[in-house]
């Protein structure tokens, strides 16, 4: 009987999208909510920018350390149990973050943080490939990582909530924020061990005719790029192509995550808005990103063009996240910082369809994946510790986002060297 692959591919999406859904929102509401917690916490416990800073990136420290351990232990285990033990420890350690009261406690459970949840972003990446052919990836993709603006979204008012419980039952707002966002991980991580399948070839909700289309095609387009193909741990971690990727990655990330982690108080800075209006203002940037990632993601597999989405998506939130702290009118600088949260948040689609056309199933992919996931998210600690160290220094953002939007615009021309597009392909 013939494949509907339309009908088969939504069916993927209702089964797997929602709980992948989930964690992604969960692990980036988890990552901001640092940034909105330092609206408080920082006054509060006596924290500089540069203390802020260093322990807001230290996180992805530990990250790096364990990323590639994690995505072979997944490849080994299977996802429903690695990314169960993922959350559960994360949501755990997010928990704990209420008993911050120096410095050192602060960067020691961000540390701790980062090695809990290293290897969930591109573990859910290598999952995905076990499921959605090439054509369909960016789309589907794309739809997936809108969680992490979607994060934003929900995550902006439910934050100037818990920031208003302030002293209710004995702990302060920044607490509340924190213990709310730890505890649903918790929570979910169990659900999720029910929820997960590993491969289509054990899904009950496939038939029989729909797990073999979909083995057949997944393991058609390996054979198609074989010789492109790193094939195992060894190669995949030699391959100069994943390391120009990395780099690549690192200039997207170093300003996708002074965003992410800098917006509340850039918003508070230019608007002058208390901390629990700032919060819910923060929610529109990521709000406009959710539309502009599904377009450009469907755009992408349309085209079957990769490089040029990255690159012009780069190109335009470059100059928007430079000119940002230069625009006097707060409505026109919180626009500027919108179009360029949304062409950062648009390039992961399409990025990470790349790494998959040059690794092979099996351990050389999840290693990949994660070197090139965990050597990007060092950009994670590098971009939110310059910014703080700059507005140290000169008082404002004027220097740090330009510097770091020069960055991203530089480093994304790696692409045309990393990776062929699709239509490139012989």
């Amino acid at each position: 009987m013939p494949i509907n692959e339309y009908q088969l591919y939504r069916k993927l999406a209702w089964r797997l999208l929602p709980p992948l859904y989930i964690i992604y929102i969960l692990a980036y509401l988890d990552r901001m909510c640092v940034g909105f917690a330092q609206l408080q916490m920082k006054d509060a416990l006596q924290f500089s920018d540069t203390t802020y800073g260093f322990g807001a990136g230290i996180f992805f420290v530990g990250y790096m350390m364990f990323e590639i351990p994690s995505n072979l232990i997944l490849e080994k285990v299977g996802a429903r149990l690695w990314l169960t033990r993922i959350m559960i420890t994360w949501g755990l350690i997010c928990c704990a973050m209420i008993f911050i009261e120096t410095p050192q406690g602060f960067y020691t459970l961000r540390f701790l943080l980062g090695l809990a949840e290293a290897g969930s972003f591109p573990g859910i990446i290598l999952y995905f490939s076990y499921w959605f052919p090439a054509p369909v990836r960016a789309k589907y993709g794309a739809l997936l990582i809108t969680a992490t603006a979607a994060s934003g979204v929900l995550g902006a008012p439910l934050a100037g909530l818990l920031l208003s419980m302030d002293g209710f039952f004995g702990l302060q707002g920044w607490q509340w924020l924190f213990l709310a966002e730890g505890a649903p991980s918790v929570l979910f991580g169990f659900m999720l061990y029910f929820w997960l399948t590993d491969r289509p070839a054990k899904a009950s909700w496939l038939n029989p005719e729909e797990k073999a289309w979909l083995e057949r095609t997944l393991a058609a387009e390996q054979r198609t790029d074989s010789h492109h193909h790193a094939a195992d741990l060894g190669q995949a971690l030699r391959h100069p192509q994943v390391w120009l990727l990395a780099l690549v990655y690192f200039a997207v990330i170093i300003n996708y995550y002074s965003i992410s982690l800098w917006l509340p108080q850039l918003i508070k800075t230019w608007a002058g808005l208390d901390n629990v209006r700032t919060a819910l203002l923060t929610g529109l940037p990521y709000l406009a990103t959710v539309i502009v990632m599904v377009i450009v993601g469907a755009h992408s597999d349309k085209t079957r063009e990769r490089r040029w989405h990255i690159v012009v998506c780069a190109w335009v939130a470059a100059g928007a996240l430079a000119l940002s702290p230069y625009l006097e009118s707060p409505v026109w600088a919180i626009a500027a910082i919108t179009v360029a949260a949304a062409g950062i948040w648009s390039i992961l689609a399409p990025f990470w369809t790349l790494p998959h056309t040059l690794l092979k199933d099996g351990p050389a992919k999840a290693s990949g994946l994660a070197l090139i996931n965990s050597v990007g998210n060092l950009g994670g600690f590098a971009g939110p510790y310059i910014v703080a160290w700059l507005k140290t220094a000169t008082g404002d953002f004027k220097l740090g986002l330009p510097l770091l939007a020069a960055t991203m615009a530089l480093g994304v021309l790696l692409v045309f060297v990393a990776a062929k597009t699709e239509t490139e392909k012989p």
